[in-house]
């Protein structure tokens, strides 16, 4: 099944991404894990720069959902731009978007896909509404 981008989103944040010799599996491309460090490398820089990491603060978000499509393989050397947009915002929840293109090949996308986050606190582990000031920034 492939995953589609929402007609409604937000772009909140983009990272330039090298590839790496060891990003690549047997079959000479990037391995499907790999993918889903991209996506986690761009949603934890949003994150910091927002000032929600786990050791910034007693609240934050969590991962609980996360989903990739590979649109085309991508290789070694190059750099890949991943494009991090947030579509819907719940009470406790944002859904994420990833986009992923190679810096020499603006405009087609290589990879796409996202994750459902939810936002906790840390030292009950139970979900709780979203903050404003997220909100606002997300909005």
């Amino acid at each position: 099944m492939r995953f589609e981008a929402p007609a409604h989103k937000k772009l909140v944040f983009e990272t330039l991404i090298p590839i790496r010799w060891g990003d690549m599996d047997a079959m000479g491309h990037v391995n499907t894990a790999v993918y889903f460090r991209y996506m986690e490398t761009a949603r934890i820089d949003w994150c910091s720069s927002l000032g929600c990491m786990p050791e910034q603060s007693t609240q934050g978000p969590v991962v609980v959902n996360a989903y990739c499509s590979f649109v085309r393989q991508l290789r070694y050397p190059g750099d890949v731009r991943v494009r991090h947009y947030v579509t819907t915002v719940g009470k406790t929840s944002l859904d994420t978007y990833v986009t992923m293109e190679r810096s020499d090949d603006p405009g087609t996308v290589w990879a796409e896909g996202g994750a459902r986050m939810v936002w906790i606190d840390f030292a009950s582990n139970q979900s709780v509404p979203l903050p404003q000031w997220l909100r606002e920034q997300v909005a």
